[in-house]
């Protein structure tokens, strides 16, 4: 019978494509990935001849490419989605976005943000003294607000309160109670009126890896006592007309509904409480959280999410109108900070497949003479005996017979032929078993045959750092969507694991996003000799840029900028190119002029032409990006 052809559905099907791209991304029938920057499918590019133009003109991979037009996107879906809530829910304030800074930092992407949400009054927050600099250099809406967030000097205040002498909408929030006499006395200084907001430490706990920035002990925020303490301060002072903002949140990449809805019921009730005390509150600041679906499962697993962005904004106002209605209170505008559901989409990381590590000698078979010694002869019939009615047995055997065959080895009574035989048959049998277990007959994989197939994927080199390019994986076993750029209608014959090129054995990515479970191994397709192999990785946008680490000094990779035209065309914006080996130099210290001059001594050294040569070479190298050029 012949066997059913690989599709491009079956490949989608395979990576998940449709869940977790939400719309941005896809397959083509050239079998390659195509990206669709409005989600909508009479508007895309094939990303395979992206990284093919791109390479033409010199730029390498790794690659990180980048589609201003999914950042125009998101914003327009997030404010359009708490529009849509408004209306249905007869909400009665209004609603103002606003981008944290820290989600991620580069001039091209907050300029895009602002440049898309101009029209909604969108505005930034910054939680340092640099991120302010950058918020009140941007063209803003005149009614867009600056929030600044986070622990503050005397320095940070000032900054933020002459902003506001000069005109700008820049409201500080108290994250704890010493910062309040500061902004007072400052405030006097310049006698300027400063907009406080305060944020409260609620009770509700998140959901997912960031969980404890809220609840109890969290580490912003003020305590109930506290607020009441700060409205005192300021009323005596007769500055309750400065408290604006009532301000919480939950933490990043929220996975559950419900704690947002537990959140705002209790954050509500707080904004109801303190109206009836008079203080005259204009906003409620949901804060940020709404989350990414970076394995598309639609769950609560710390990679997903259980809700749409619409129900979000849907919760959000009908629970914050509902606690109103009951206390009879005005209803507050709602600020939200949404940063990683704003960039995460619109960068893709691409990089080439230089190699293959075969730890399993999957490239190797054995021939027998029959003049081997007794242990090689009994792995072998371990490998021709074992079947789906004795597999746990001969397994058991085969652990038992690869043990003795070191001890041999170590006593000296095999060679080192002997042993490269005895190891090659013993992946067989475990290639063997692993097709065993893939039998649908089985209803019942006993649980020490679990974790075969991760021991047995082959282990690709990928041209890329992941301290650099995906640092939340290595930290926080963050999964980020990957996949070949092409080849897709090809059927993968390879089960792997990705090694990037640092000298570090932390430096690899071994878990996978799926829909039911966390893989151990991707799918890919062995390279062609010759012949490049991208594989991309996705949902890199939110703060993978600069958290991102030197690590064995890796610099940043090239970026390119890519427009989407009509007609499956496409231009490049804007080429960033990668640090050079000149520029990694330099920010650890080291000045390339001197190094390539070599070691100082007090003897004077013999110069020789390979001296020179060497030299010569430092200075050209000392020009080049840091990855590999294969």
């Amino acid at each position: 019978m012949a066997m059913k052809p690989f599709t491009i559905q079956d490949a989608s099907e395979l990576y998940g494509v449709k869940e977790w791209g939400d719309g941005y991304f896809g397959i083509n029938s050239k079998g390659h990935l195509e990206v669709y920057p409005t989600q909508d499918e009479n508007l895309c590019a094939d990303v395979y001849e992206i990284v093919q133009h791109v390479r033409k003109k010199g730029i390498h991979t790794p690659l990180i490419l980048r589609f201003p037009q999914i950042l125009a996107n998101r914003v327009q879906e997030i404010n359009e989605a708490f529009r849509k809530a408004i209306k249905e829910s007869e909400y009665e304030g209004d609603y103002q976005g606003v981008f944290p800074v820290k989600t991620n930092q580069m001039k091209e992407v907050v300029e895009q943000v602002v440049k898309s949400g101009y029209k909604y009054r969108y505005g930034l927050e910054a939680g340092s003294k640099p991120e302010l600099m950058i918020a009140l250099s941007m063209n803003l809406h005149a009614e867009a607000l600056i929030l600044c967030n986070g622990y503050k000097d005397e320095n940070f205040i000032r900054m933020a309160l002459l902003a506001k002498k000069a005109g700008r909408n820049v409201l500080i929030t108290v994250e704890k109670m010493t910062e309040l006499p500061l902004i007072l006395k400052v405030a006097k200084e310049l006698k300027v009126e400063p907009l406080i907001g305060l944020r409260a430490k609620l009770s509700a706990a998140g959901a997912g890896k960031w969980e404890s920035s809220a609840g109890d002990h969290a580490k912003f925020g003020l305590t109930t006592r506290e607020i009441l303490d700060a409205i005192e301060v300021l009323e005596k002072r007769g500055m309750l007309d400065s408290i604006i903002e009532l301000h919480f949140h939950l933490g990043s990449q929220i996975t559950d509904i419900r704690r947002v809805k537990a959140a705002l019921k209790e954050a509500t009730r707080l904004y109801a409480k303190l109206r009836k005390m008079g203080v005259p509150l204009q906003y409620l600041n949901v804060g940020g959280g709404l989350g990414v679906d970076y394995d598309g499962s639609r769950t609560t697993f710390s990679s997903s999410m259980n809700y749409t962005v619409q129900e979000y904004a849907s919760d959000v106002m009908w629970t914050t109108k509902d606690i109103c209605t009951q206390e009879q209170v005005p209803m507050p505008n709602i600020l939200s900070e949404s940063g990683r559901a704003i960039v995460a989409f619109h960068q893709v990381v691409v990089a080439d497949i230089i190699g293959l590590i075969d730890t399993t000698y999957s490239k190797y078979s054995v021939v027998l003479t029959g003049q081997e010694p007794q242990i090689i002869k009994d792995l072998a019939y371990t490998r021709d005996a074992i079947s789906v009615k004795n597999f746990s047995e001969m397994y058991h055997d085969a652990i038992t017979q690869k043990d003795e065959l070191l001890t041999l080895f170590n006593l000296g009574y095999l060679s080192l032929e002997d042993r490269s035989k005895g190891e090659t048959i013993f992946w067989e049998v475990c290639r063997k078993l692993s097709r065993i277990l893939s039998y649908k007959s089985l209803k019942y994989i006993p649980e020490e045959f679990q974790d075969l197939n991760k021991s047995l994927a082959d282990k690709l080199i990928a041209n890329f750092s992941v301290f650099q390019s995906m640092p939340d994986h290595w930290a926080i076993d963050q999964l980020f969507p990957a996949m070949p750029v092409h080849r897709l209608k090809e059927k993968p014959t390879l089960s792997t694991t990705l090694c990037d090129i640092t000298c570090d054995s932390d430096g690899k990515v071994d878990k996978f996003i799926d829909l039911k479970d966390v893989r151990d191994e991707l799918p890919l397709h062995e390279p062609k000799p010759g012949e490049p192999y991208y594989i991309a990785f996705f949902l890199t946008g939110a703060y993978q840029d600069t958290l991102g680490m030197r690590h064995n000094l890796f610099g940043t990779p090239n970026e390119a900028h890519i427009i989407v035209n009509e007609d499956e065309d496409f231009r490049i914006q804007q080429i960033v190119p990668a640090q050079t080996i000149d520029d990694v130099l330099r920010s650890v210290h080291y000045d390339p002029d001197v190094l390539i001059q070599g070691p100082s001594r007090k003897v004077k050294r013999t110069e020789t032409d390979a001296t020179e040569a060497l030299r010569a070479l430092l200075s050209e190298q000392r020009k080049l990006h840091t990855y590999l050029e294969m």
